[in-house]
Protein backbone atom coordinates (compact mmCIF):
# COMPACT_ATOMS: atom_id res chain seq x y z
CA UNK A 1 0.00 0.00 0.00
CA UNK A 2 1.59 3.32 -1.06
CA UNK A 3 2.13 6.12 1.40
CA UNK A 4 -0.49 8.85 1.20
CA UNK A 5 0.69 12.19 -0.15
CA UNK A 6 0.86 14.87 2.46
CA UNK A 7 0.73 18.51 1.47
CA UNK A 8 3.91 20.21 2.69
CA UNK A 9 4.23 23.96 2.71
CA UNK A 10 7.45 24.89 0.90
CA UNK A 11 9.94 26.78 2.98
CA UNK A 12 11.42 30.06 1.81
CA UNK A 13 14.69 28.21 1.10
CA UNK A 14 12.92 25.73 -1.16
CA UNK A 15 11.20 28.58 -2.94
CA UNK A 16 14.54 30.31 -3.49
CA UNK A 17 16.04 27.09 -4.89
CA UNK A 18 13.07 26.56 -7.20
CA UNK A 19 13.30 30.18 -8.39
CA UNK A 20 17.06 29.98 -8.97
CA UNK A 21 16.80 26.70 -10.90
CA UNK A 22 15.82 28.42 -14.13
CA UNK A 23 17.52 31.77 -13.51
CA UNK A 24 19.96 33.30 -15.97
CA UNK A 25 23.50 32.07 -15.21
CA UNK A 26 25.24 35.42 -15.77
CA UNK A 27 22.81 37.15 -13.41
CA UNK A 28 23.33 34.46 -10.76
CA UNK A 29 27.11 34.67 -11.00
CA UNK A 30 27.09 38.47 -10.67
CA UNK A 31 24.88 38.20 -7.60
CA UNK A 32 27.06 35.51 -6.03
CA UNK A 33 30.24 37.49 -6.66
CA UNK A 34 28.78 40.47 -4.82
CA UNK A 35 27.77 38.23 -1.91
CA UNK A 36 31.19 36.55 -1.78
CA UNK A 37 33.20 39.78 -1.83
CA UNK A 38 35.39 40.32 1.22
CA UNK A 39 36.35 43.66 2.69
CA UNK A 40 39.96 44.84 2.47
CA UNK A 41 40.28 44.36 6.23
CA UNK A 42 39.12 40.73 6.08
CA UNK A 43 41.38 40.01 3.10
CA UNK A 44 44.36 41.52 4.93
CA UNK A 45 43.59 39.48 8.05
CA UNK A 46 43.34 36.27 6.01
CA UNK A 47 46.67 36.97 4.28
CA UNK A 48 48.42 37.73 7.59
CA UNK A 49 47.08 34.57 9.23
CA UNK A 50 48.03 32.44 6.23
CA UNK A 51 51.54 33.90 6.28
CA UNK A 52 51.89 33.13 10.01
CA UNK A 53 50.73 29.54 9.51
CA UNK A 54 53.05 28.94 6.57
CA UNK A 55 56.07 30.36 8.42
CA UNK A 56 55.29 28.23 11.48
CA UNK A 57 54.94 25.09 9.37
CA UNK A 58 58.20 25.79 7.55
CA UNK A 59 60.09 26.27 10.80
CA UNK A 60 58.63 23.08 12.28
CA UNK A 61 59.36 21.04 9.17
CA UNK A 62 62.95 22.28 8.91
CA UNK A 63 63.66 21.62 12.57
CA UNK A 64 62.64 18.00 12.12
CA UNK A 65 65.33 17.47 9.49
CA UNK A 66 65.14 14.55 7.14
CA UNK A 67 63.67 14.91 3.69
CA UNK A 68 61.93 18.25 4.37
CA UNK A 69 65.20 19.92 5.36
CA UNK A 70 66.92 18.28 2.40
CA UNK A 71 64.32 19.55 -0.08
CA UNK A 72 64.46 23.01 1.47
CA UNK A 73 68.25 23.24 1.15
CA UNK A 74 68.40 21.77 -2.35
CA UNK A 75 65.32 23.32 -3.93
CA UNK A 76 64.78 23.60 -7.66
CA UNK A 77 66.05 27.16 -7.77
CA UNK A 78 69.58 25.86 -7.20
CA UNK A 79 71.88 24.06 -9.60
CA UNK A 80 72.30 21.31 -7.02
CA UNK A 81 68.55 20.86 -6.61
CA UNK A 82 68.09 20.51 -10.35
CA UNK A 83 70.95 17.99 -10.52
CA UNK A 84 69.36 15.92 -7.74
CA UNK A 85 65.94 16.02 -9.42
CA UNK A 86 67.45 14.89 -12.72
CA UNK A 87 69.24 12.06 -10.92
CA UNK A 88 66.13 10.94 -9.09
CA UNK A 89 64.15 10.82 -12.30
CA UNK A 90 66.87 9.22 -14.44
CA UNK A 91 68.06 6.59 -11.95
CA UNK A 92 64.66 4.93 -12.11
CA UNK A 93 65.23 4.05 -15.77
CA UNK A 94 68.93 3.19 -15.94
CA UNK A 95 69.46 -0.56 -16.22
CA UNK A 96 73.21 -0.92 -15.55
CA UNK A 97 75.65 0.28 -12.91
CA UNK A 98 78.21 1.69 -15.38
CA UNK A 99 75.65 4.12 -16.76
CA UNK A 100 74.55 5.02 -13.21
CA UNK A 101 78.16 5.79 -12.28
CA UNK A 102 78.64 7.95 -15.37
CA UNK A 103 75.44 9.87 -14.74
CA UNK A 104 76.32 10.45 -11.08
CA UNK A 105 79.75 11.72 -12.04
CA UNK A 106 78.30 14.04 -14.69
CA UNK A 107 75.55 15.54 -12.52
CA UNK A 108 77.31 15.72 -9.15
CA UNK A 109 80.80 16.83 -10.16
CA UNK A 110 79.73 20.22 -11.57
CA UNK A 111 77.65 21.42 -8.62
CA UNK A 112 78.82 23.61 -5.73
CA UNK A 113 78.02 21.23 -2.86
CA UNK A 114 80.45 22.94 -0.47
CA UNK A 115 78.31 26.07 -0.39
CA UNK A 116 75.53 24.04 1.27
CA UNK A 117 77.73 22.46 3.93
CA UNK A 118 76.65 23.57 7.39
CA UNK A 119 73.62 25.51 6.10
CA UNK A 120 71.27 23.08 7.80
CA UNK A 121 71.12 21.50 11.24
CA UNK A 122 70.19 18.24 9.53
CA UNK A 123 72.94 15.62 9.31
CA UNK A 124 71.15 14.21 6.27
CA UNK A 125 71.46 17.53 4.41
CA UNK A 126 75.10 18.10 5.35
CA UNK A 127 76.13 14.55 4.50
Amino acid sequence: MPFPRVAVKESSQREAIAKAYYADEATCVKSLLVQAALSDEVTTNIAQRARQLIEKIRVQRLSKGGLDAFLYEYDLSSEEGIALMCLAEALLRIPDSDTVDALLMDKISNADWASHLGQSTSFFVNA
